[in-house]
């Protein structure tokens, strides 16, 4: 069986979703920790949006790779 060729045309398209997915969740955390008084919970929202923030910022250097390899 042949693998299938790789793919690239809408990987920014696909990275721009998961960018502004991972945006909506953050907002949604920190509504959550707005509206709770559970410490525990305040921690591991936090905890959860600064994972996202690093996954933030390797999906944005991803696009930009994506951009150079379009121009090259």
């Amino acid at each position: 069986m042949k693998a299938k060729p790789d793919d690239r045309r809408d990987n920014v398209a696909k990275i721009q979703q998961n960018i502004n997915n991972t945006l909506y969740n953050m907002q949604a955390a920190r509504d959550m920790m707005a509206k709770t008084d559970n410490p525990k919970t305040k921690a591991e929202l936090e905890a959860k949006n600064k994972r996202r923030e690093i996954a933030l910022e390797g999906m944005r250097n991803e696009i930009r790779d994506e951009a150079k390899k379009r121009q090259g």
